[in-house]
């Protein structure tokens, strides 16, 4: 009798250590998965809302500096600059001439990891001298030619590609720059696209018939 109830107290006993082990593998498991999410950037513009992917393992230097233009509000009342349709929109710049910068440094290039220039993809500007500290441009059509001269890839638009587009599309004067300033009201990182964010590009896309 004894030797049952040993038996049936070591069966519980394992079983109740494998569901500890097996919630324990559950929980590392979606830290793990929390640790390998990279960080989303919700831009605010007075055009709408449009939401980046910031690629911190592929280009670390050129995320690092990026991110921490966010978090301090760097970028915020700034506006595109540039704006050549099929191909880029440009901003980030903190005079609005195309020819300001945060500081004396340049960025060091990151190609080897980085995704290619292709629509919808984000990088620093560049000039002879190396990768701006903080001019950053958003591909609107497939520029890969750009990956043979050292362009990094830091980011990639995950939502709101209708609203770049839609800063695309305003007239512009002499040196691509908008007539009316396209500005950057804010950016902020979030956890994740807000479901209204998704709910409004569904509910303003036509539907095709």
């Amino acid at each position: 009798m004894l030797s049952k109830f040993a038996a049936v107290l070591l069966a519980a006993t394992m079983s109740f250590g494998l569901a500890i082990a097996q919630e324990k593998a559950t929980d590392q498991k979606a830290e793990k998965k929390m640790e390998a999410r990279n960080p989303i950037v919700e831009v605010q513009t007075n055009l709408g809302n449009y939401y980046l992917e910031i690629f911190e393992k592929e280009a670390p230097i050129h995320s690092a500096n990026f991110l921490a233009k966010v978090d301090s509000g760097k970028y915020d009342s700034l506006t595109f600059h540039r704006i050549i349709p099929g191909f880029v929109i440009q901003g980030g710049d903190p005079t609005g001439t195309g020819t300001g910068s945060m500081g004396p440094d340049r960025l060091a290039d990151e190609t080897t990891k980085c995704p290619p220039q292709v629509r919808g993809t984000v990088a620093m500007a560049r000039s002879s001298a190396g990768a701006s500290n903080c001019q950053f441009y958003i591909n609107l059509g497939n520029s890969t030619r750009l990956d043979q001269q050292n362009f990094t890839s830091f980011a990639k638009v995950v939502h709101g590609m209708d609203i770049v587009d839609k800063i695309s599309a305003v007239k512009t004067g002499p040196g691509d720059k908008p007539l009316e300033p396209v500005v950057m009201l804010k950016l902020t990182r979030v956890d994740k696209v807000p479901a209204a964010e998704k709910a409004k590009q569904v509910k303003d896309t036509p539907s095709q018939k």
